[in-house]
């Protein structure tokens, strides 16, 4: 799960999750800002995250910006994407479905 995807991987596991996009093109980022009804709504949704992200041994870079959190994923070790961000950006979907549902 470490090993770095080429290009058109990259792109097929973006179309699965199409909330999420490269930061910018030919970016070793992918992110996505999710959006809540409240600052506790999005402050209970980074707690889940962290439990993910330890769980999965992998840790997004967070901003918090009153209703909003930005997380970004790249996996440093291979220099850029692997499937392991694809993985946990699912879970962070699942998160934010139970969090804002």
């Amino acid at each position: 799960m470490r090993e770095k995807l080429e290009k058109a991987v990259v792109d097929e596991r973006l179309a699965a999750l199409n909330t999420w996009s490269l930061e910018e093109e030919g970016s070793k980022w992918i992110m996505r800002k999710y959006r809540f009804s409240s600052f506790l709504q999005a402050i209970a949704f980074v707690k889940e995250v962290a439990q993910v992200s330890e769980a999965m041994n992998h840790h997004p870079m967070i901003a918090i910006d009153y209703r909003v959190v930005t997380l970004r994923l790249t996996s440093w070790v291979a220099g850029g994407l692997t499937e392991l961000d694809f993985a946990t950006a699912a879970k962070f979907e699942q998160v934010y479905s139970e969090v804002e549902g």
